[in-house]
Protein backbone atom coordinates (compact mmCIF):
# COMPACT_ATOMS: atom_id res chain seq x y z
CA UNK A 1 0.00 0.00 0.00
CA UNK A 2 1.03 3.33 -0.85
CA UNK A 3 1.76 5.14 2.07
CA UNK A 4 1.37 8.84 0.65
CA UNK A 5 -2.14 10.81 0.63
CA UNK A 6 -3.66 11.48 -2.64
CA UNK A 7 -2.31 14.79 -3.81
CA UNK A 8 -4.71 17.75 -3.61
CA UNK A 9 -6.17 19.00 -6.24
CA UNK A 10 -5.49 22.60 -6.47
CA UNK A 11 -2.73 25.29 -4.43
CA UNK A 12 -5.67 26.40 -2.70
CA UNK A 13 -6.01 23.62 -0.63
CA UNK A 14 -2.34 23.10 -0.55
CA UNK A 15 -1.51 26.11 0.86
CA UNK A 16 -4.53 25.64 3.88
CA UNK A 17 -1.51 23.74 5.71
CA UNK A 18 2.43 23.91 4.68
CA UNK A 19 2.99 20.19 6.33
CA UNK A 20 0.64 17.94 4.70
CA UNK A 21 1.74 14.18 3.47
CA UNK A 22 3.66 13.89 0.18
CA UNK A 23 1.60 12.57 -2.15
CA UNK A 24 3.75 10.73 -5.16
CA UNK A 25 1.75 9.70 -7.90
CA UNK A 26 4.24 8.31 -10.05
CA UNK A 27 2.84 9.93 -13.13
CA UNK A 28 3.93 13.12 -14.86
CA UNK A 29 2.82 16.69 -15.38
CA UNK A 30 -0.22 15.99 -18.43
CA UNK A 31 0.09 12.65 -19.05
CA UNK A 32 0.94 12.48 -22.58
CA UNK A 33 -1.77 10.36 -24.86
CA UNK A 34 -1.07 6.84 -26.41
CA UNK A 35 1.95 6.65 -29.47
CA UNK A 36 3.08 10.15 -28.07
CA UNK A 37 6.34 10.98 -27.22
CA UNK A 38 7.61 10.97 -23.58
CA UNK A 39 7.28 13.99 -21.63
CA UNK A 40 11.37 15.51 -21.23
CA UNK A 41 13.11 15.58 -17.88
CA UNK A 42 12.54 19.13 -15.91
CA UNK A 43 14.60 20.61 -13.23
CA UNK A 44 13.70 22.97 -10.56
CA UNK A 45 15.46 25.18 -8.56
CA UNK A 46 13.88 27.04 -6.01
CA UNK A 47 15.15 29.98 -4.00
CA UNK A 48 13.96 30.87 -0.67
CA UNK A 49 14.53 34.50 1.09
CA UNK A 50 15.04 34.14 4.59
CA UNK A 51 15.57 37.61 4.93
CA UNK A 52 14.05 39.77 7.70
CA UNK A 53 10.07 39.30 7.83
CA UNK A 54 10.12 37.69 5.03
CA UNK A 55 10.88 34.15 6.67
CA UNK A 56 7.48 34.37 8.30
CA UNK A 57 6.39 33.52 4.66
CA UNK A 58 8.37 30.11 5.24
CA UNK A 59 4.91 27.77 5.61
CA UNK A 60 3.79 28.78 1.86
CA UNK A 61 7.28 27.99 0.89
CA UNK A 62 6.76 24.65 2.18
CA UNK A 63 3.82 24.00 0.74
CA UNK A 64 4.71 24.74 -2.64
CA UNK A 65 8.09 22.45 -2.02
CA UNK A 66 5.28 19.74 -0.44
CA UNK A 67 3.32 20.51 -4.05
CA UNK A 68 6.74 19.78 -6.53
CA UNK A 69 7.97 17.09 -4.56
CA UNK A 70 4.45 15.49 -4.84
CA UNK A 71 4.30 16.00 -8.93
CA UNK A 72 8.00 15.71 -10.15
CA UNK A 73 8.62 12.89 -11.71
CA UNK A 74 11.57 9.61 -12.04
CA UNK A 75 14.44 11.43 -13.93
CA UNK A 76 13.44 15.10 -12.99
CA UNK A 77 15.62 17.33 -10.69
CA UNK A 78 14.88 19.19 -7.83
CA UNK A 79 16.93 21.60 -5.40
CA UNK A 80 16.15 24.04 -2.57
CA UNK A 81 18.29 27.08 -1.22
CA UNK A 82 18.25 29.80 1.11
CA UNK A 83 19.34 33.48 0.06
CA UNK A 84 21.80 34.26 1.76
CA UNK A 85 24.09 37.23 2.52
CA UNK A 86 25.96 35.59 -0.22
CA UNK A 87 24.10 33.01 -1.76
CA UNK A 88 27.00 31.90 -4.54
CA UNK A 89 27.46 29.13 -2.76
CA UNK A 90 26.82 25.80 -2.25
CA UNK A 91 26.57 25.92 1.60
CA UNK A 92 23.13 27.58 0.68
CA UNK A 93 21.70 24.72 -1.00
CA UNK A 94 19.58 22.88 1.93
CA UNK A 95 18.46 19.71 0.04
CA UNK A 96 18.87 18.58 -3.82
CA UNK A 97 18.26 15.24 -5.97
CA UNK A 98 17.63 13.39 -9.06
CA UNK A 99 14.95 11.08 -8.68
CA UNK A 100 15.83 7.73 -9.02
CA UNK A 101 14.00 5.94 -12.00
CA UNK A 102 12.84 3.30 -9.58
CA UNK A 103 9.13 4.63 -8.31
CA UNK A 104 10.39 2.79 -4.89
CA UNK A 105 13.51 4.76 -4.90
CA UNK A 106 12.31 7.71 -5.69
CA UNK A 107 9.64 7.65 -2.85
CA UNK A 108 12.44 7.47 0.05
CA UNK A 109 14.68 10.24 -1.98
CA UNK A 110 11.00 12.27 -1.53
CA UNK A 111 10.98 11.62 1.69
CA UNK A 112 14.71 12.45 2.78
CA UNK A 113 14.20 15.57 0.92
CA UNK A 114 10.96 16.69 2.94
CA UNK A 115 12.91 15.55 5.96
CA UNK A 116 15.45 18.19 5.07
CA UNK A 117 13.45 20.87 4.33
CA UNK A 118 11.31 20.08 7.84
CA UNK A 119 14.43 20.12 9.53
CA UNK A 120 16.02 23.65 8.14
CA UNK A 121 12.42 24.84 8.81
CA UNK A 122 12.56 24.67 12.55
CA UNK A 123 15.98 25.48 13.16
CA UNK A 124 15.87 28.55 11.56
CA UNK A 125 15.76 31.06 14.24
CA UNK A 126 16.34 34.26 12.58
CA UNK A 127 16.64 35.80 9.16
CA UNK A 128 19.85 36.69 7.01
CA UNK A 129 21.29 39.87 7.84
CA UNK A 130 21.42 40.94 3.37
CA UNK A 131 19.58 39.27 0.59
CA UNK A 132 21.67 38.35 -2.53
CA UNK A 133 19.24 37.03 -5.07
CA UNK A 134 22.03 37.81 -7.90
CA UNK A 135 24.26 35.18 -6.25
CA UNK A 136 21.73 32.68 -5.64
CA UNK A 137 20.28 32.85 -9.17
CA UNK A 138 23.48 32.41 -10.83
CA UNK A 139 24.07 29.46 -8.50
CA UNK A 140 20.45 28.32 -9.46
CA UNK A 141 21.46 28.63 -13.76
CA UNK A 142 25.12 26.72 -13.12
CA UNK A 143 23.32 23.70 -11.14
CA UNK A 144 19.99 23.63 -13.78
CA UNK A 145 22.75 23.78 -16.71
CA UNK A 146 24.85 20.87 -14.84
CA UNK A 147 21.59 18.50 -15.08
CA UNK A 148 21.01 18.54 -18.86
CA UNK A 149 17.19 18.51 -18.32
CA UNK A 150 15.53 19.84 -21.37
CA UNK A 151 13.04 22.05 -19.15
CA UNK A 152 14.73 24.51 -16.29
CA UNK A 153 12.99 26.41 -13.90
CA UNK A 154 14.07 28.54 -11.41
CA UNK A 155 11.75 29.91 -8.81
CA UNK A 156 12.42 32.49 -6.67
CA UNK A 157 10.23 33.18 -3.51
CA UNK A 158 10.88 36.60 -2.52
CA UNK A 159 10.28 40.39 -2.08
CA UNK A 160 12.77 41.24 -4.78
CA UNK A 161 14.44 43.46 -2.89
CA UNK A 162 17.92 42.97 -2.96
CA UNK A 163 19.96 43.91 -0.38
CA UNK A 164 24.02 42.94 -0.36
CA UNK A 165 26.92 43.37 1.65
CA UNK A 166 29.14 46.02 0.74
CA UNK A 167 31.92 44.09 -0.59
CA UNK A 168 29.91 42.31 -2.68
CA UNK A 169 29.95 42.56 -6.79
CA UNK A 170 26.53 41.53 -9.01
CA UNK A 171 26.08 44.35 -11.62
CA UNK A 172 26.75 41.59 -14.48
CA UNK A 173 24.93 39.59 -16.61
CA UNK A 174 23.55 36.19 -15.71
CA UNK A 175 23.37 33.66 -18.68
CA UNK A 176 19.89 32.03 -18.11
CA UNK A 177 19.33 30.57 -21.77
CA UNK A 178 16.68 28.59 -21.85
CA UNK A 179 15.74 28.83 -18.12
CA UNK A 180 12.18 30.14 -16.92
CA UNK A 181 12.99 32.22 -13.89
CA UNK A 182 9.32 32.94 -11.74
CA UNK A 183 8.87 35.28 -9.24
CA UNK A 184 6.70 33.48 -6.47
CA UNK A 185 4.87 35.13 -3.80
CA UNK A 186 6.49 38.85 -4.02
CA UNK A 187 4.94 40.65 -1.34
CA UNK A 188 5.32 44.36 -0.94
CA UNK A 189 7.06 46.24 1.36
CA UNK A 190 5.93 48.78 3.57
CA UNK A 191 7.49 51.68 1.88
CA UNK A 192 5.56 50.48 -1.59
CA UNK A 193 2.20 51.58 -0.36
CA UNK A 194 3.44 54.86 0.30
CA UNK A 195 4.88 54.75 -3.89
CA UNK A 196 3.47 51.64 -5.64
CA UNK A 197 6.43 52.65 -8.11
CA UNK A 198 9.19 51.12 -5.81
CA UNK A 199 7.12 47.42 -6.43
CA UNK A 200 6.62 48.09 -9.68
CA UNK A 201 10.18 48.73 -10.68
CA UNK A 202 11.38 45.72 -8.74
CA UNK A 203 9.42 43.66 -11.19
CA UNK A 204 10.87 45.54 -14.15
CA UNK A 205 14.46 45.50 -13.08
CA UNK A 206 14.35 41.87 -12.83
CA UNK A 207 12.15 41.09 -15.58
CA UNK A 208 14.76 43.02 -17.62
CA UNK A 209 18.08 40.91 -15.96
CA UNK A 210 16.81 37.69 -16.83
CA UNK A 211 15.27 38.52 -20.69
CA UNK A 212 18.51 40.11 -21.22
CA UNK A 213 19.92 37.05 -19.82
CA UNK A 214 18.40 34.90 -22.13
CA UNK A 215 16.14 33.52 -20.03
CA UNK A 216 11.94 33.83 -19.75
CA UNK A 217 10.09 35.78 -16.90
CA UNK A 218 6.98 35.25 -15.23
CA UNK A 219 5.36 36.66 -11.62
CA UNK A 220 3.29 34.37 -10.21
CA UNK A 221 1.07 35.95 -6.81
CA UNK A 222 -1.84 33.75 -7.42
CA UNK A 223 -0.71 30.22 -6.24
CA UNK A 224 -3.23 28.53 -7.33
CA UNK A 225 -2.24 28.66 -11.15
CA UNK A 226 1.18 27.08 -10.36
CA UNK A 227 -0.15 23.66 -11.23
CA UNK A 228 -0.80 25.08 -15.06
CA UNK A 229 2.80 26.91 -14.80
CA UNK A 230 4.92 23.43 -15.16
CA UNK A 231 2.54 21.44 -17.41
CA UNK A 232 4.51 18.97 -19.87
CA UNK A 233 5.38 21.15 -23.16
Amino acid sequence: MNHFIKPINTIKKLLATALFPIAVTGLPFGLSGCGEQAPENKAVYLLIDTSGTYTEELTKAQAIINYLLANLDSGDSFAVARIDSGSFSEKDIIAKTTFDMRPSAANDQKRLFKVAIDDFAQQLTHGSANTDISGGVLQASQYLNETGAKQKYVFIFSDLEEDLPHDHFRDFSISLDDIHVVALNVTKLRSDNLDPRDYLKRLANWQNRVVEGGGDWRVLNDLERMDKLMARR
